[in-house]
């Protein structure tokens, strides 16, 4: 596995998490509650604010479902790579990093100790590395 495929699948969930959120903000507006009826006529242009939140909503739930299958597809190979570490901290750091989506300063604060930022970055490059992946 090359650090441009676990690349791609951490993009991957970043991409679904953003959507599920945009997804729950276009719901929440295209609630019959949020609209504000004051009763006066509207003479330019007429728009139907909720129909057309109904077209993204169903354009962001094919998005969603179409990479949740990707993610699905492709979650199999991460996680066998990942097992396959033998390092504990290694393999918490791609887990945390590539499986649960945390950016490498939230690695290094679970992980914890004296680990930076920079110091878990290095770790999971430094290995890919040895196992003759080009991290360029």
């Amino acid at each position: 596995m090359t650090l441009h495929e676990l690349s791609q699948y951490h993009k991957l969930l970043e991409r679904l998490h953003r959507d599920r959120e945009m997804l729950a903000s276009f719901e929440s507006k295209a609630h019959p509650g949020a609209q504000v009826l004051t009763g006066m006529p509207h003479t330019r242009g007429v728009s139907d604010k909720v129909g057309d939140l109904a077209v993204e909503i169903a354009d962001l739930k094919d998005q969603i479902a179409w990479l949740q299958g990707e993610i699905e597809r492709r979650r199999g190979q991460v996680t066998e790579f990942i097992s396959a570490i033998e390092n504990d901290q290694t393999r918490m750091i791609f887990r945390l990093r590539f499986l649960r989506c945390l950016t490498w300063g939230e690695v290094a604060d679970v992980i914890g100790g004296r680990n930076t930022e920079d110091g878990v970055k290095k770790a999971c490059y430094r290995y890919l590395r040895a196992i003759g992946v080009d991290v360029a």
